[in-house]
């Protein structure tokens, strides 16, 4: 008889290793008495033409962790994964009919899930809305800031975010405004999962042929264009320097490996390049993690933008990084508070530019206090204590090499030193506490009007 259950929710084979690591790791408990179920959920735009996680090289490995896998898509079809949010007064009718759908009776329910502030995470945390939270990074977004305020209603389960140490010392920001402790999950455990993925992943033929012919360098490819970040053929050229960085630095077998959802003309374009330089470039577009690559054929190069894969690449297997592109993308980001901004910024810090290779890392130290100040100015509302810390950094560093983390038109809206001169009289308005007296005396006034 099952004394509890576990719902882990995942939509990559990243974040489902991550998982596996951190319950190989003991970090959510023994197994024994316990139901844990893999809860899959694929959020593309339409997760019917798009790549399913079933595919992933490795997705059987880490199925052994788990006692059942479900589908998110089929448990709430016709309804998107990403659209589709009980409201909290059916909470209680939406918990009686997943129980049953997951055969969980009324056992005690522990929910891990990505992305909070949004569904499935957010869906699932309202639907068992008594249940413990665990959020776990997939990625450098949970350096950043949490998108928006949290309702109490979940931010208060929050429990920790379980995250890899893909930086050394740096610690997240994300969720910190909950109380929830940061929690590392350990690198011996990440890496073994690694290897199991490798493992079955090793019979594959493109992987067969390149092991036979290993390059020496990795490039990532980005999909911008598809968030309208830069044009194709920016996007494009990001690749193509990629690719000369790589050459210049001495690399003669280079492999590309595009995004899942990449026009194939990316491609074309980098065979012509590499050709034209005497150049042996494979393209590596199959369902496996980047990882694998790596484990496979060992290369010493990773080339990308603000891809999470290049820190894997550096914490885990000992590779130089190489990017490009980050400040371009830096100044096409918006809104201010888009969650990319800090991964961006992590790597524009740390990793010298493909151009001009060998450039000594920034110091955890520096960056952490870089990220603060990015954080604070993104969410300035969630980390109000962060305020006297960023003007002192801002007066201290703001400059020709620090100006591409911020917004002009940003750092004036919140009174921050770099910003435009503001009259009095904009400057009173800004003022948390005379805000806050406007806004008690607009009450009472109403409260005083007849009829109010």
């Amino acid at each position: 008889m099952d004394e509890r259950a576990q719902i882990f929710e995942v939509s990559t084979l990243y974040g489902a290793a991550t998982l596996a690591a951190a319950l190989d790791a003991g970090l959510f408990g023994p197994r024994t008495g316990t139901r844990r179920i893999l809860l899959v959920s694929n959020n593309a735009e339409v997760p019917e033409t798009a790549l399913q996680l079933s595919e992933m090289y490795g997705y059987e490995r880490i199925l052994t962790r788990f006692d059942e896998v479900v589908s998110w898509n089929a448990l709430i079809y016709p309804h998107h994964p990403g659209a589709w949010a009980p409201r909290d007064s059916e909470s209680v009718i939406w918990q009686r009919l997943f129980r049953r759908a997951l055969g969980i009776g009324d056992v005690p329910v522990e929910l891990a899930v990505e992305s909070i502030q949004v569904s499935p995470a957010r869906a699932l945390a309202t639907i068992f809305a008594e249940s413990a939270v665990h959020v776990y990074a997939d990625g450098l977004m949970s350096y950043g800031p949490t998108r928006e305020r949290l309702p109490g209603s979940i931010g208060n389960r929050v429990q920790r975010v379980l995250h890899l140490d893909l930086i050394p010392g740096l610690r997240p920001l994300l969720l910190s405004e909950t109380g929830a402790q940061p929690e590392l999950v350990p690198d011996e455990a990440f890496v073994a999962v690694l290897k199991e993925i490798a493992v079955e992943a090793a019979d594959d033929p493109r992987l067969t042929a390149l092991a036979a012919d290993p390059p020496t360098a990795v490039l990532l490819g980005q999909y911008l264009a598809a968030l309208n970040i830069l044009t194709l053929e920016e996007e494009e050229q990001l690749h193509v320097t990629m690719l000369r960085g790589a050459i210049a630095a001495g690399h003669r077998s280079v492999v590309f490996k595009p995004h899942p959802t990449a026009p194939a003309g990316y491609s074309r374009v980098l065979h012509e390049v590499a050709e034209a330089k005497g150049v042996r470039l494979h393209v590596l577009d199959g369902p496996l993690l980047a990882e694998t690559l790596y484990e496979t054929c060992r290369p010493t190069l990773v080339v990308g933008c603000f891809s999470t894969a290049m820190l894997t690449a550096s914490a885990y297997f000992g590779v130089d990084v190489a990017r490009t592109g980050t400040r371009l993308v830096l100044d096409r980001l918006t809104p201010y508070q888009n969650s990319n901004r800090v991964p961006l910024t992590i790597v524009d810090h740390l990793v010298p530019d493909v151009t001009a290779p060998g450039a000594a890392w920034g110091s955890t130290g520096e960056l952490a206090a870089l990220v603060r100040a990015v954080g604070f100015c993104m969410q300035s509302k969630l980390y109000p204590d962060l305020r006297e810390e960023t003007v002192a950094w801002l007066r201290a560093h703001l400059g020709p090499d620090t100006k591409h983390y911020f917004r002009r038109r940003r750092l004036t809206s919140l009174g921050l030193p770099g910003g435009e001169p503001r009259n009095p009289s904009e400057r009173l308005r800004a003022n948390p506490t005379v805000r806050r007296v406007v806004r008690a005396t607009r009450r009472r006034l109403g409260a005083q009007r007849p009829g109010a």
